[in-house]
């Protein structure tokens, strides 16, 4: 018997759920960051870490990759626009069947489910998707480096650079902004820190700059916001639908932004993989 697999996974973490024909979620499991495109090799152990934990919890202590043959799985991943990204890692999988689309496939499936509607997806990083007439097209999510707007790991990049011009006196030190310092060990910690952060380490710093009443974070966040506004405007221009927030930083946007129609997801992206995985079956 065919049974069926979710995953939704992104710079901080993934989740999986497995499913049998009618539906029924028979088991669930969490693994690490699971970015195909920074970190491939460390996503397909993560993936398959959360694979396995769901498996197990849906067949017992078994080998529970091995023991279904017929696992069809639907992989909604970070990173998965990037070229080749997705092509290498369905060779790496066990699965019988596999569809692997972006993460912002998977949570506009899962947020909207027919509706014409938009998903601005806010986590640690950022990526919009618009499902108009049961075509959906995505926006953004091109990673740190390039992109991710407003995301958790834009918002904490932003902050240690403010932080250091602050340092040498181009911008005003706050408190904030000097506690930044103080807790990387002074500028050159800063830097040094730099060298290696992934997005996830980054974005770890975006929920003490959404809380902070500090004029230093308060600028942050409201070029963050202004940011993410003008780029919904323009989707709006084009299919002039609600909004639907989602990820981590999705509940600060929508109460940052009351002049958008907005609706409520109704479901996750996790059900989004799912329905990815149906679509295979």
């Amino acid at each position: 018997m065919a049974l069926f697999l979710g995953i939704d996974g992104g710079g901080t973490g993934c989740r999986a759920a497995v499913t049998d024909q009618a539906g029924r979620v028979l088991g669930r499991g969490h693994g690490g960051p699971a970015n195909i495109a920074s970190d491939p090799d460390t996503a397909r152990s993560n993936i398959l870490a959360a694979t396995n934990e769901a498996m197990i919890a849906a067949l017992g202590p078994t080998d529970a990759l091995r023991e279904v043959p017929h696992l069809i799985a639907g992989l909604g991943l970070a990173g998965a626009n990037a070229a080749g990204a997705a092509g290498r890692l369905r060779l790496a999988l066990p699965f019988a069947r596999a569809r692997i689309e972006t993460d912002a496939v998977a949570a506009a499936k899962g947020a909207l489910a027919a509706a014409d509607g938009i998903v601005a997806a806010m986590g640690t990083g950022s990526v919009y998707a618009v499902q108009h007439q049961g075509v959906i097209r995505c926006y953004g999510g091109w990673g740190l480096v390039l992109g991710d707007e407003g995301s958790g790991a834009w918002l904490g990049r932003a902050a240690l650079s403010l932080a250091l011009r602050a340092v040498d006196g181009f911008a005003p030190m706050t408190p904030f902004l000097q506690q930044l310092i103080e807790d990387h060990g002074g500028a050159a910690g800063v830097v040094s820190f730099a060298q290696t952060a992934r997005a996830a380490d980054f974005a770890l710093l975006a929920p003490g700059i959404v809380q902070s009443d500090d004029p230093a974070a308060a600028e942050l966040w409201a070029a963050a916001v202004s940011g993410v506004a003008a780029i919904l405007s323009h989707l709006r221009d084009t299919v002039p639908a609600p909004v639907t927030f989602i990820g981590g930083l999705g509940p600060a946007y929508a109460a940052a932004l009351p002049q958008l129609p907005q609706a409520a997801a109704k479901g996750t992206a996790l059900d989004g993989a799912l329905l990815l995985a149906r679509e295979v079956g």
